[in-house]
């Protein structure tokens, strides 16, 4: 097994990497998706985060996410507690996910926080998903309807760009195109094979 890391600032493009390798075979665990998976109604993490947060950051008997996203944003100990429920749920989660992948396959774990959460070197290959800050922004207020005052608050609540860099093995540029950013996957995704097969 060979296990990636793959991170990026917010709305740098980690999804479409994401899927262009899993078109290409690995096997892909997002933490995003199981962050929402792990707090579900019934989990022991939803228990604790209205134990936390109480009942306000609930709607239709779930969770407002849009909601308990402007509290933490807003507010960094709120944040700091709700990681700290969260944070070890989606590792449990992944793990389990990642023990049933099989010894031959190419795993990439989509981890946006990475760097923020000091897991870069618990993989055999850290990948990052670079843009520039302001490529980030427009992306933010085009796909999300942030203001731009929100944007630069979700980015500067992430690791900087730099320090994304320092932390990876290799670093992907989607400031170009699609066509340009499959490309580098395409190399990308021969050096896994390799790895793989070396194994």
């Amino acid at each position: 097994m060979v296990r990636v890391a793959l991170t990026g600032g917010i709305a740098s493009g980690k999804s479409v990497v994401a899927a262009e390798l899993a078109a290409r075979g690995a096997i892909v665990i997002d933490a995003d998706v199981l962050a929402r998976e792990v707090v579900e109604p019934g989990t022991s993490a939803f228990a604790a985060i209205i134990d936390r947060f109480g009942g306000q950051v609930l709607s239709g008997g779930r969770l407002d996410r849009a909601l308990l996203a402007r509290i933490v944003f807003a507010d960094p100990l709120a944040r700091r507690d709700l990681e700290q429920i969260v944070h070890p749920a989606v590792r449990a989660r992944a793990a389990e996910l990642e023990r049933a992948s099989g010894a031959a396959a190419v795993v990439v774990h989509v981890i946006p926080l990475l760097v923020e959460t000091g897991q870069q070197e618990d993989f055999d290959l850290v990948v990052t998903v670079d843009v520039d800050h302001e490529t980030q922004i427009q992306r933010l207020m085009a796909r999300n309807g942030f203001t731009r005052t929100e944007a630069e608050s979700r980015i500067a609540a992430q690791a900087s760009r730099e320090d994304r860099r320092i932390a990876a093995d290799v670093v992907l540029d989607n400031t170009g195109s699609v066509t340009q950013l499959r490309e580098q996957v395409d190399a990308l995704w021969a050096e896994l094979s390799s790895a793989v097969a070396r194994q």
